[in-house]
C-alpha cells in the first residue's frame, strides 16, 4: 500500500511513522524559565546531526509551544540527558502534562544538579548528559496541529560517568544500558548486536 500523507488525518501519519522509524534514541531535555524554574521533558524525535550538535524537534500542545521550546527561546540553553533502563519510569512520569511553575525533577524525584557552563540544570541519575546552546529553530508549519520547531543546539561540555566508559573514549554497552523510543507505549533495550565492516 502507499500513502499520501497530505490525505491521511495526523493520527494516522504518527503511528506510520512512529512505528516504522525504529528505535529511536530519547533526548530528556532539561530546561530553565526566567523564573528559576525546572522543566524536563522526554523527546524521541531527537538526534546527532553533526560532530558537536544535537537535534530534537517539539510540536505544539494544543496550539500553544512546550514549556521547553518557551524557556529555550528565552535563555539559549538546554541539558540533553541520556536515559537508561534505571531512569525509564522516571523518565515517563516527566512526560506528564503538569503546570508550568511545577518543577518535573521534583515530581518525578530527581536529584537536579548544576552544570558547568550553562544555567539549566543536569539530571544527576543520568549516566550522560550534554550541556547545549541552541545555535538554530525552524518551525514547520502544519494546517492540524500549527507545526513543530526544531532545534538544533552545539555541545559546549559533555558529562560521562566513569563507568560507561572504556578505553579510547569508547562507550561500555553493559553498563550504559539506553532505552530507546518504539510506537505507543512500546520501548526498547539494547539486544542482540552485531557488527559488519565498512566496504
Amino acid at each position: 500500500m502507499q500513502f499520501d500523507p497530505n490525505e491521511l488525518e495526523h493520527s494516522a501519519v504518527y503511528k506510520l511513522l512512529t512505528g516504522s522509524i525504529i528505535p529511536r534514541p530519547i533526548g530528556w531535555i532539561s530546561t530553565i524559565d526566567n523564573n528559576g524554574v525546572n522543566n524536563l521533558a522526554p523527546f524521541s524525535y531527537f538526534n546527532i546531526v553533526g560532530e558537536k550538535h544535537i537535534m530534537f524537534s517539539t510540536a505544539k500542545n494544543k496550539g500553544n509551544n512546550k514549556d521547553t521550546l518557551n524557556n529555550i527561546l528565552q535563555n539559549n540553553e538546554f541539558v540533553v540527558n541520556m536515559v537508561t533502563e534505571e531512569v525509564v519510569e522516571a523518565m515517563n512520569m516527566t512526560s506528564a502534562e503538569i503546570p508550568s511553575n511545577e518543577d518535573e525533577f521534583t515530581y518525578a524525584n530527581l536529584t537536579p544538579i548544576d552544570s558547568d557552563l550553562i544555567q539549566p540544570k543536569r539530571v544527576k541519575e543520568s549516566k550522560i548528559s550534554f550541556e547545549c546552546k541552541m545555535i538554530h529553530t525552524f518551525t514547520m508549519p502544519h494546517p492540524e496541529n500549527n507545526g513543530a520547531t526544531m532545534i538544533v543546539g552545539e555541545i559546549v561540555i559533555m558529562h560521562f560517568d566513569d563507568d560507561v566508559l572504556l578505553d579510547n573514549y569508547k562507550i561500555n554497552m553493559e553498563n550504559y544500558k539506553p532505552v530507546s523510543r518504539l510506537a505507543g507505549s512500546n520501548y526498547s533495550k539494547i539486544g542482540e548486536m552485531f557488527s559488519i565492516k565498512r566496504s
